[in-house]
């Protein structure tokens, strides 16, 4: 090789080397796979979308939620300037006329019932509130004995309740402020039967979800403290299917439409359950007798069918009976007229 051509071969090595180096570093410096980078998954980039396009509709939100603001303000002005009298709550709520008559609800039972049953007692309460709140003429609301399970249970799913209004929640037992001669303990068990309501007088109602597993236990204890009991007189004005009873805010809601219409047919047949299949009295004994009628002519007739017949109707009123057992099961054994 001559000494023309040995630089330029030499530069051209240099060059060439130099190249190389640059390529090793930049491999060096791009992250391996599975080395600092992990790659995103589907789910990982739906949830980058979902975020990215909220982030975008931010003050579009914003904007929906200052419209909707300005529509409500001009809904309520235009109520205000229709309405002569200003808001019809305010209007409805001056035409209420409280009633004197006390209906207290007995809590002492607590230890008495398990959690779901101490659920369905509060769920009754709520009822019970909420109907007297709305009431032409609401009563003197008392929730006696409160505590235990169930006030855990309305502070852990009602925190609301502290700030109910026309009620009086006491952990004293009733008995403690209320005379005894005052005393009304509404029980399906009791013999005596109400005719009229006495508004100077406060009621009881048990406050007791036991599926019939204690049943007396509130004629029992009415009768063990000296105090007056006696039941609704549901027998007088109806007939039902189902076993007669009742449950705590059927019981409640059924006072409550009596002090307003003063009649206890139209109070019972505008509370009961459609599934109590309740019928007047009166109505139901003339069926009962057009069908004795009917029966004893068939049964002249052909007496072999109407054995047969009257087999039949023995397995289906057993079966409804076990039908309505189970559909009343969920209700409290309170305020009705005996088993």
């Amino acid at each position: 090789m001559s000494s023309e051509t040995l630089p330029a071969f030499i530069e051209s090595s240099n060059v060439e080397r130099k190249q190389s180096l640059s390529e090793e570093q930049e491999k060096s410096q791009k992250p391996r796979l599975g080395e600092g980078f992990e790659p995103i998954s589907k789910r990982q980039m739906k949830k980058l979308i979902k975020q990215k396009q909220w982030e975008e509709q931010r003050e579009l939100r914003k904007q929906k939620r200052k419209e909707k603001r300005k529509r409500k303000q001009l809904e309520r002005q235009c109520q205000l300037e229709s309405n002569s009298d200003g808001n019809d709550r305010k209007r409805i709520r001056r035409d209420v006329v409280h009633s004197t008559l006390r209906l207290i609800i007995d809590c002492s039972f607590d230890s008495l019932m398990v959690l779901k049953d101490i659920k369905k007692l509060h769920k009754q309460i709520q009822r019970c509130y909420a109907e007297n709140r709305r009431a032409l003429h609401p009563v003197q609301f008392y929730l006696t004995s409160h505590g235990g399970q169930l006030k855990k249970n309305m502070d852990e799913n009602d925190k609301g309740w502290v700030n109910w209004k026309d009620i009086h929640i006491k952990p004293e037992h009733y008995s403690e402020f209320i005379k005894k001669e005052d005393l009304i303990y509404l029980t399906s068990d009791s013999p005596n039967v109400l005719k009229e309501l006495d508004e100077s007088k406060a009621y009881v109602i048990g406050g007791l979800v036991d599926h019939n597993h204690h049943k007396g236990l509130t004629y029992k204890q009415a009768s063990d403290h000296g105090i007056d009991h006696a039941q609704l007189p549901l027998g007088n004005f109806v007939k039902m299917n189902s076993r007669k009873v009742l449950a705590i805010n059927h019981v409640f809601e059924i006072i409550l439409e009596y002090l307003e219409t003063r009649d206890w047919q139209e109070a019972f047949f505008t509370i009961l359950p459609q599934r109590k299949g309740a019928v007047p009295t009166d109505k139901a004994c003339a069926s009962s007798s057009h069908d004795k009628n009917s029966a004893s002519v068939e049964g002249g007739l052909d007496s072999d069918s109407s054995d047969e017949e009257n087999s039949r109707n023995e397995l289906d009123s057993q079966y409804e009976e076990e039908k309505q057992d189970k559909e009343n099961s969920s209700e409290s054994t309170v305020n009705s007229i005996p088993h």
